[in-house]
């Protein structure tokens, strides 16, 4: 498959070649699970992808705990359903905390890091929420002599927490807390090895071994892969009758938010972002920035600036394609500013 079939199959998965009418609940497994190290991008997310979203659907999906915020792929936070939560942490936590690790370094020596992530999962059973402030506190009081910040870090990666919606306008204010997804779900995680290759597949395919890789934080998957009955197209594995729509499908504009998935879902991004725009997509401070997708591929960056969606175009637009740009443009701003 060439780079555009393949983005027209990975677009129809994403729901981005036509809104679909779909509960939010739904829609965020059909997606597998949205990005949400901040507050407003899951909600921009789907007002991009459904046909009618109101946004108070999400915030009561959250305090009904069947969706739940917490750290998943990468060790990035996203916006899960609670059963994927519970079937994915188990398998992502030790990438996210391998990664970590390579970043925080020597900072950890001379730290019993399995010791002090047990102290805080006796801590969360002791209080049942807790803010990231309130774990190195402790921490620095209780292990004196190592790294509280590094220390904390990889103690909140390692462990099954989830955000608790506090009432900001997105759901969270930054300042929300962690508890135990035991105690917010009433449920033991998982792990289930085999869903998680299926649901990528199904929100991303067809993708290789490497792109499951790439969006996961790293692991070995190709066993999985084998012991699943799926489809090959050369080195693309993908799930039997998934959508793969042609090439010639319509791909009308869209507005994806910061860090949205589908720029962060395969090794190569040649189905969504031209090679020559994908150093523009991350900024210096590793900021995935919200994009304009027009016939399916990158031709934009947008923001939000004073209630206003301000567009930078990565390429010449034709005066049809400026006109329906600037009609969604003005859309999302009534739903976003």
């Amino acid at each position: 498959m060439n780079a555009r079939a393949l983005g027209r199959a990975t677009l129809a998965r994403q729901l981005l070649l036509e809104r679909a009418s779909l509960d939010v609940v739904e829609a965020v497994g059909r997606l597998g699970a949205l990005q949400a190290q901040e507050a407003r991008p899951p909600f921009v997310a789907l007002w991009s992808r459904l046909g009618d979203f109101p946004a108070g659907e999400l915030i009561d999906a959250l305090a009904a705990k069947t969706l739940v915020r917490g750290t998943l792929m990468r060790g990035t936070v996203h916006l899960a359903r609670a059963k994927d939560f519970l079937r994915w942490q188990p398998l992502l936590a030790p990438l996210g905390v391998e990664g970590l690790r390579k970043v925080v370094g020597a900072r950890l020596d001379g730290a019993d890091v399995d010791a002090a992530v047990e102290d805080v999962r006796a801590l969360f059973a002791s209080a049942d929420e807790l803010s990231a402030d309130e774990v190195r506190d402790w921490i620095a009081e209780h292990r004196p002599g190592e790294d509280t910040r590094a220390v904390a870090r990889i103690a909140l990666y390692s462990l099954p927490l989830v955000r608790v919606p506090d009432g900001g306008r997105w759901g969270f204010t930054p300042k929300s807390r962690f508890t135990d997804s035991r105690h917010w779900l009433g449920r033991e995680p998982r792990a289930d090895a085999a869903a998680l290759i299926r649901s990528y597949l199904a929100a991303f395919g067809p993708a290789t071994v490497r792109d499951a890789q790439q969006f996961l934080g790293g692991g070995d998957w190709q066993d999985v892969f084998d012991e699943l009955e799926l489809e090959r197209f050369g080195k693309h594995y993908d799930l039997p009758a998934a959508p793969r729509p042609g090439e010639d499908a319509e791909a009308p504009v869209r507005f994806l938010p910061d860090f949205d998935s589908l720029m962060l879902a395969h090794a190569d991004r040649s189905r969504v972002i031209a090679d020559e725009h994908r150093k523009a997509l991350t900024t210096k401070n590793l900021r995935v920035r919200a994009v304009v997708l027009v016939d399916g591929m990158v031709a934009g960056f947008w923001k939000l600036e004073r209630k206003r969606v301000v567009v930078e175009p990565v390429r010449k637009l034709l005066k049809r394609e400026q006109a329906a740009v600037d009609a969604e443009a003005e859309r999302l701003a009534a739903f976003a500013g």
